[in-house]
């Protein structure tokens, strides 16, 4: 089986919205803090094109705070670039969809400076005080447009994830920011399903990021609202995915569960690994990994714990039955 080919989606880039007044002046050298007074160009006119990782992505890191759910690395930002963007590590898709958000900013406001903690104290207050749409665009979504300036690259996913909660974004508000935004936003969207869309209505956002070849953005798409909520033939294909862009299955929520006694996919991983034995080319050690899972003789993995929880950074973090 060959995986569509599909247009990677758009580079991340903060440029709607006018930022919140300035914070005041005293910020700190941890990552995330803010720049220097004056070290910002004008808000709108900063874009960063973030460097996407290989198919040879390395899997089993370990996951930090705000890294996104991308495998691989990302180039440092050029001088120009928004003030305080940095590299972000290697980190399984599925850390943010899992921790709660109240753990997510008791850890977050540690990391960042001082700037940076006061401004994203402030969108938190805006988008809680002013949830629904205001004229064209809402207040809270101009703050998920500058989250990458404000708190740095490193720590922008979770300050999007945060501002989405606090506003209580719905399924209409969660497609627009998704359709309207950046790479970065789409991302952002992907891991707060969980905490805001309890069924499966938000299933186009995540079948539209598979079909791209963003490795980032499906590293973010295979989290526990798939494994929860997209049909086995779906996520079979899902997960055949990952393995022909290189995405480590994981980031694949739930990949036990679901992958314990599944003769099909079991079926689709043969044909795959037979396809590329015959051009020659390398069979992915994950095939291998997935392949058993796959057997019915093993021991079926228990019932895991909700999205409210932490699991095992992504590979068995989500409740519910197949759907």
């Amino acid at each position: 089986m060959t995986p569509s080919r599909s247009t990677p989606a758009t580079p991340d880039a903060d440029t709607k919205g006018s930022p919140l007044p300035e914070p005041d002046a005293g910020t700190d050298s941890r990552p995330g803090a803010h720049s220097p007074a004056g070290a910002e160009s004008p808000a709108g006119a900063e874009r960063r094109t973030e460097a996407r990782p290989g198919a040879g992505s390395g899997a089993g890191t370990e996951a930090r705070l705000g890294a996104g759910g991308r495998p691989g690395t990302e180039a440092r930002p050029s001088a120009g670039d928004r003030a305080g963007a940095e590299s972000r590590p290697d980190t399984p898709g599925t850390t943010l969809a899992l921790t709660p958000p109240a753990e997510l900013r008791g850890h977050l406001t540690g990391c960042l400076g001082t700037a940076a903690r006061a401004w994203l104290h402030r969108a938190l207050g805006e988008a809680a005080a002013h949830p629904g749409t205001h004229g064209p665009i809402s207040a809270w979504e101009l703050r998920i447009a500058e989250a990458g300036r404000r708190c740095g690259a490193e720590y922008a996913d979770a300050a999007r994830v945060l501002i989405l909660h606090a506003a209580r974004a719905d399924v209409d508000a969660v497609t627009r920011v998704y359709f309207q935004g950046t790479a970065a936003e789409r991302r952002a969207v992907l891991h707060a399903l969980p905490h805001l869309v309890p069924g499966p209505q938000a299933l186009p956002l995540v079948e539209d990021a598979l079909r791209t070849n963003d490795t980032r953005l499906l590293a973010a798409a295979v989290g526990p609202y798939a494994a929860r909520h997209l049909d086995p033939h779906q996520w079979r294909h899902a997960v055949l995915k990952c393995l022909f862009t290189g995405v480590p299955v994981v980031a694949v929520a739930d990949l036990n569960r679901r992958a314990h006694s599944d003769a099909e996919l079991a079926r689709m991983l043969g044909d795959y690994a037979a396809e590329r034995t015959a051009a020659g080319r390398a069979v992915p050690e994950d095939l291998y990994r997935v392949l058993t899972l796959t057997d019915p003789t093993a021991t079926s993995p228990a019932p895991t714990a909700g999205c409210g929880t932490h699991g095992s950074h992504g590979t068995d973090g989500t409740d519910g039955k197949e759907s």
